[in-house]
């Protein structure tokens, strides 16, 4: 009886792999820009910004839900980002670039309105901390370098409407 049951989980398994459907080619294409935009975005910041040793970053992460937080989170960080430190402009044109972008992609392709997502942790703890203006300014940063390895890592949760 019990090989019978895993003979048929297996053949489910099986069947459910075989029957998927393909990903659509816009996804796939979607991906690995988003995927090279992120990638260019993480190497200007790695040699344009690094945190002062000893600045505390909380490890926390955000989570990725979708295109619709993935731009949320984005935007938020770069709101954060102060015009005035130094290289930071291309950064901030990078960081709306992507966010422009998925937010694009998003409204042509996920028929399907969710609920706006709400803040998450991190980006709103520093949302509350604006007058100190470089601080936040350089977390932000950081917390972009993170999020977007985060983002790297699960490129699938773009797929997510």
């Amino acid at each position: 009886m019990d090989y019978t049951l895993a003979l048929l989980l297996s053949l489910l398994q099986l069947l459910s792999a075989v029957t998927a459907a393909p990903v659509p080619v816009e996804v796939v294409k979607m991906k690995s820009k988003v995927k090279w935009m992120a990638e260019q975005l993480l190497v200007r910041l790695n040699r344009d910004f690094q945190a002062p040793l000893g600045f505390p970053v909380s490890p926390r992460a955000d989570d990725l839900d979708g295109p619709s937080s993935i731009v949320m989170v984005l935007e938020g960080y770069n709101s954060l980002i102060s015009d005035d430190l130094d290289g930071v402009s291309q950064v901030k044109y990078d960081i709306s670039s992507l966010t422009g972008y998925l937010d694009q992609w998003r409204q042509g392709h996920c028929t399907e309105q969710r609920p706006k997502p709400s803040v998450p942790g991190p980006l709103q703890e520093l949302q509350s901390k604006k007058e100190f203006i470089h601080t936040v300014s350089i977390e932000a940063l950081m917390r972009v370098k993170e999020f977007l390895n985060l983002l790297l890592k699960n490129l699938d949760h773009l797929e997510t409407c």
